[in-house]
This record gives C-alpha cells, structure tokens and sequence, in this order.
C-alpha cells in the first residue's frame, strides 16, 4: 500500500478517498468501453444477418400473430431494439453514478437526444390525410410510409362481413406493429407479384414517401425494368426493401399514414406495446365534402348516387347507404374513445379536423408535432407555406398541393342537396361530434357567410 505522508488526519482521509473516485472512474471507463465495442460488434452482427434473412412464413395468421415472436429472436429488429433501450439505459445510470462522484456528464448528446416516436395518421379516404401526411414526409429526420397497408388490403380476404371487420383489423394491427419495428419485409407477403431477392417494383406509391426514393434507398436506376410507382423526382432502381429497413433504423422517428384501420380500440396492444411509443392523431372530415369528394375520384363507384339526385332514377341502394352510415359510425366511436381518455390512451391520442388545418396549417401543424414530441423543422414550414397557396389549377383530386384557405368550402357547391340530406341522415351523430352543422335548405348549403363548422378552441388535443 502507498505510504502517505505524515499529514492531519482529515487530509489523509481526503487523500484516500480522491484515490477510490479516481480508481472507480478508470473502472467505470474500462467498462463503457468494453459495452461499446460488444454493442458495436452486435450490431455489425445484425447487418449482416439481416441481409441473409429467412422468407417470413407465408400463413397470414402465422406471420401477423401477436405470439409469433420466434421470427423476432436471435440477432432480430427486436434484439437490437431491445439492446438500444438496454444500452441507453445504462448509460443514463452510468452518467448519474458519475455526477454522483463529482465527474462530468458522459455521452451528452445521446442523454439528451428526444426518443423514438411512432405517428399513425388514422383517416379514411378524401379526408386529405394524403396533405397531411406531408406534414411528416418532409421532415428529414422521420421515417415515412404512405399507404403500406394498401397491398394487405389487396391480398386478405375473409369468408364473412363480420370475420371481414375483426380478421383485417387484426391482420392490420400486427403488420403495422412490424412497420413500426421498421421489419419492411413485412410486407413481402402481400405485394404482388412477391419480391425476388428482397427487391419489389411494386411498392404502392413509392414516390409519396420521400423516404424511399432518397440515398441510399434510391438504387442506380436500371434501364427497362418497369416500376408501377415510381419515385417522383429522381429515378431509382427497384425497392431494396433490406435497403428501406436500414434506412428506417437509422430515422430517429417513424410515421405512417393508413385510411384503412378504422377501430381505434385494436391500436391498444401497440400503443402499450414497451417497443413503441405510440402516437395516434385521427383525422375527420365533413363526412357530406367526403361523399362529394368521393363521387369525383370514384366517379364510377357513385353513379346510381347521381342519377337519383339529378334525374329522380331509382333510389340508392340500401346497402350503401348502410355502409356509409357504418363507416361514420366506426369513426365515431374511435373519436369517442380517444376522447374518453382511457388510461393507456392518455397523451397518446390527438383528434383534429381537416377544415381547422385548411384554415391555419402552419399552427395545426405545430400543433401536431408538439403532441407527437417532436421540433418541427424549418424545411416542414417552408413546405406547407409554399404548398397551402397554390395556384387554383394545381388543385388535382391527388394532389398535395392546396390553397386550402378556400378548398376546403368547394364541396358545398357540388353536392347536389338531396345527396347532403342523406349524408346528413345516416351521419348525424358523427357530425354533431365533430362539430358540423346541418344545412336544412340549399340556400344554407351554398351561402358562403354562414359557417358549417362549430369552432372547437383547444378541445382535439388529449
């Protein structure tokens, strides 16, 4: 033991314990170094295994199942989620044992860093959750996929109405839960035709998601091989969906946009899921500028609709005016239970109509991104105020371009009165919810200086 010099007793005691911190602080440095070099190692691991991943089962039911965590074991998504959260933990312990000590704080930057979020825009068709969705694809630091249950849609299929409702809402859930993960290949079970190699040129409107067509995602394009949805600005080689996980690994935030979930209660074993943290703003409409908008896009769709309000022909199939009334009555009561703030949906639900954000994007925009904990980005300002004064011409039924101080009023010159007495009929729980008022002449309908939307101050945030 070293000598130590014949001093007063509370010097030498003073002495002796600046040696223990010093000793404990090169101790507690020789293990965050061996912790670096074995989290490096691991992930090194993983990249390599992900690019040799085996073929997810096929059995919808086998691959989707909330159980089925034999797929996420061993060098997975999930491992490596796991040893993040394992890892920062520690060194958030590690930095306060060394303040306790006197030291300064280790890893600042990552101590500080916001966490992982994960958006679900919930909407339906012609709600302009397309617009919205904007609102994350320009943001750099976010992840963002348009519309990737699209091609589940496309592909499951069940024998009922009833297993129909409860089967694809689960088949959903547990899809997306994988998006979240960031585990793409996810999806290869229900593009059509099935990827090759991991590589698809179907992935449904690829171009909408700035994501998937920006380095290194975008691969060199490749002369004659045709790709359905391509990138809208540069031109890339076929989806590398191994390509699009890692990309989305190393986004700080995911974000995804989906018109086909519409029962809020099946999102719970996501939003209580400890990988994730769940952020869910549900976007509503005027459910009757809906219906308009709908008789433009899917004109087809809406034709027995328009000869009966316009030639007195037969009148609107029963049937479809049930399923319109069930599709405002699904949306209805998700609002419902998010408004109701359940303890596992506290501060993680966010209802907000499309007409409040037409009339002042920028604020519901920031409005959006505080709910979500997320710093909205000046690049994200920039885009909304140059695409939210767009010339009336740029106004296409897909576009993302609005002028949307004055867009979002169109519907009421288009829908013939009788159409937006039965939406008014089948949908008025719904609209007394959101706020909408009903027009009980054509005269209301088309006057401009009476409003049909209640002002809702501070009432859609929970």
């Amino acid at each position: 033991m070293d000598k130590i010099p014949n001093l007063p007793m509370d010097f030498r005691d003073i002495l002796r314990t600046l040696r223990m911190k010093a000793k404990y602080a090169l101790f507690l440095g020789f293990v965050v170094v061996l912790v670096i070099i074995e989290k490096e190692n691991k992930i090194i691991s993983k990249v390599s295994d992900k690019l040799n991943l085996k073929q997810i089962p096929q059995n919808i039911f086998e691959a989707n199942s909330t159980e089925n965590d034999v797929y996420l074991e061993n060098g997975s998504l999930m491992s490596l989620n796991e040893l993040d959260s394992a890892f920062s933990q520690f060194r958030n312990k590690l930095a306060n044992v060394t303040l306790q000590y006197g030291g300064k704080q280790p890893f600042p930057e990552d101590i500080t860093k916001s966490p992982r979020r994960h958006i679900l825009l919930m909407a339906t068709t012609r709600t302009g959750s397309s617009f919205v969705g904007e609102f994350f694809n320009q943001q750099e630091n976010i992840f963002y996929l348009f519309e990737p249950l699209w091609h589940i849609e496309r592909t499951v299929s069940f024998e009922s109405v009833g297993a129909n409702a409860v089967g694809s809402a689960i088949v959903y859930r547990d899809v997306l839960k994988q998006l979240f993960l960031c585990d793409l290949h996810i999806l290869e079970n229900f593009i059509s035709p099935p990827p090759e190699n991991h590589l698809t040129r179907f992935m449904f409107r690829r171009g909408s998601s700035k994501s998937l067509c920006e380095d290194p995602v975008c691969t060199p394009f490749v002369k004659k091989v045709f790709e359905r949805y391509h990138c809208k600005n540069r031109r890339c080689g076929p989806l590398n969906m191994t390509l699009a996980m890692e990309a989305c690994l190393n986004k700080e935030h995911v974000a995804v946009k989906a018109v086909r979930i519409r029962q809020l209660e099946y999102l719970r074993t996501l939003v209580e899921d400890p990988r994730l943290d769940m952020r869910i703003i549900q976007l509503v409409r005027d459910p009757r500028a809906v219906l308009a908008s709908r008789m433009v896009a899917f004109s087809g769709k809406y034709e027995s609709w328009k000869k009966w309000a316009l030639e007195g022909a037969a009148p609107i199939p029963d049937e479809e005016v049930q399923k319109l009334k069930g599709n405002c009555e699904s949306i209805r009561m998700s609002a419902e239970l998010g408004l109701k703030q359940p303890d596992w949906l506290r501060g993680r639900y966010m209802l907000i109509r499309y007409e409040d954000i037409a009339r002042s994007p920028l604020q519901k925009a920031k409005e959006m991104y505080k709910f979500a904990g997320i710093s909205i980005t000046p690049q994200v300002e920039q885009w909304i105020i140059k695409n939210t004064q767009a010339s009336q011409d740029s106004n296409g039924i897909y576009s993302t371009q609005k002028n949307s101080s004055e867009q979002f009023e169109k519907w009421r010159f288009s829908i013939p009165f009788k159409l937006a007495q039965v939406v008014q009929d089948v949908c008025k729980p719904a609209m007394k919810l959101f706020g909408y008022k009903l027009a009980n002449d054509l005269e209301t309908l088309t006057n401009r200086s009476i409003s049909l939307l209640e002002e809702r101050v501070n009432f859609w945030v929970t």
